[in-house]
């Protein structure tokens, strides 16, 4: 995604945009030292970034959210610098570089030093403008080849952009702000959908609460009495990204594959990671790797697609005690056969529950998609708004 211009480059440039390297525009600043003994505190004057921040709650565009602060007394004592509102930070050193994520200040910070920050120079620049000029630029592919990877001022600030009048800069930056006001939005909702259905699933799956219509008993079980339970037999060589069949591997990620072993009802779940389980669920042509369980041939009063969510639910708590420790904590058979819950001994309320609870993972699953639609809008929108192709102002007239 880098487009980095350069000013000997013969670009279509619009009349009234300015050609130029980011360095042009604003200065590059790292962080200072954070001793541990002055971290920790909840409130003070400034507060004081770490690199974790980044990715802490509520700071996916803006750093709303510290869990350091300082007075000004200490920041004094440190030497450190003030960063101004408006001022874009991202990380500079190690593995975070290549998360892309870069962050809005909203009020006079500090920042330790594994952070950087660029500050616009001309006081009439829009930060969010900037700011979304940044997002465009991967940071990670500037990084200095050695052992631990860091990032210079100089070569960001290389970087060749395409800058237009200030008023022309904010218009574009109101209408990428909206967008990302939807983003926002539908992540909310989201985030409420999946609380409603963990919340439903506790009730549902513990019989507290009762479909209306249902009042039958409920018995308990173990799993490796009303299920097949073995491991696959296809390794990473086996899949193709063009396949035409799901591959469940190791991860959360699902694969191709060109054939399939298995067909029906399945729930798969990885043997490694202990207590981070991965489940999946399927009811169709399916073939899995070898070091993931398959759980499938369902006794026929059992509904596949009630154990999995019970799973989900109780399944962590259970292989916790039944982690084998090594390298990477690995599940064994066992763990799944002497796992045991609670079902309702009516097969119609098997069904019931589940259906329930599969129509509000549709729900969820159809958020995500408009989500992950508008997102890639988005891009599309700073593709042609960011370079001028697009004009929402020319000349400073609407």
């Amino acid at each position: 995604m880098n487009e980095t211009i350069t000013k000997s480059q013969t670009v279509d440039v619009p009349d009234d945009w300015k050609l130029g390297n980011l360095a042009d525009f604003g200065v590059f600043r790292s962080g200072n030292g954070f001793p541990l003994v002055f971290q920790g505190h909840q409130s003070g004057d400034y507060p004081f970034f770490k690199v974790s921040d980044l990715s802490g709650e509520g700071n996916q565009l803006f750093m709303n959210n510290a869990n350091h602060y300082i007075g000004e007394d200490i920041r004094r004592k440190l030497s450190a610098i003030k960063f101004g509102p408006g001022s874009i930070v991202f990380a500079k050193i190690g593995a975070a570089i290549f998360l892309e994520r870069k962050r809005l200040l909203t009020q006079e910070s500090c920042l330790d030093n594994n952070m950087m920050a660029f500050t616009l120079t001309d006081n009439y620049a829009c930060p969010r403008f900037f700011h979304y000029l940044f997002q465009r630029i991967e940071i990670g592919k500037l990084v200095s080849t050695t052992a631990l990877p860091a990032l210079s001022g100089r070569h960001i600030g290389a970087v060749g952009v395409l800058i237009p009048p200030p008023v022309e800069q904010r218009a574009i930056a109101e209408v990428l702000s909206d967008v990302d006001g939807l983003i926002n939005a539908l992540d909310a909702l989201i985030a409420k959908k999946r609380a409603i259905k963990q919340a439903t699933m506790q009730q549902l799956l513990t019989a507290k609460t009762r479909l209306p219509g249902f009042s039958g008993e409920w018995e308990t079980k173990r799993l490796g009495e009303i299920a097949s339970i073995k491991t696959g037999s296809k390794n990473n060589e086996d899949k193709d990204e063009n396949g035409q069949y799901p591959l469940f591997v190791r991860s959360a990620n699902v694969e191709r594959i060109n054939s399939y072993c298995y067909d029906g009802e399945a729930i798969l779940v990885p043997g490694e990671g202990g207590i981070e389980n991965i489940f999946h669920y399927i009811n169709g042509r399916f073939d899995c790797h070898q070091r993931v369980y398959m759980i499938n041939r369902f006794v026929d009063d059992v509904f596949g697609k009630l154990i999995y969510y019970i799973m989900v639910l109780q399944f962590g708590r259970h292989a916790m005690q039944n982690t084998v420790k090594a390298t990477v904590d690995s599940l064994r058979l066992p763990t799944f056969q002497t796992f045991s819950f609670s079902i309702p001994k009516d097969a119609a309320e098997q069904r019931a529950i589940a259906t329930v609870l599969s129509d509000m993972d549709a729900e969820i699953v159809a958020l995500e998609h408009r989500r992950d639609k508008t997102i890639a809008i988005k891009q599309g929108m700073m593709q042609q708004l960011l370079t001028g192709k697009v004009r929402l102002l020319k000349s400073g007239v609407l």
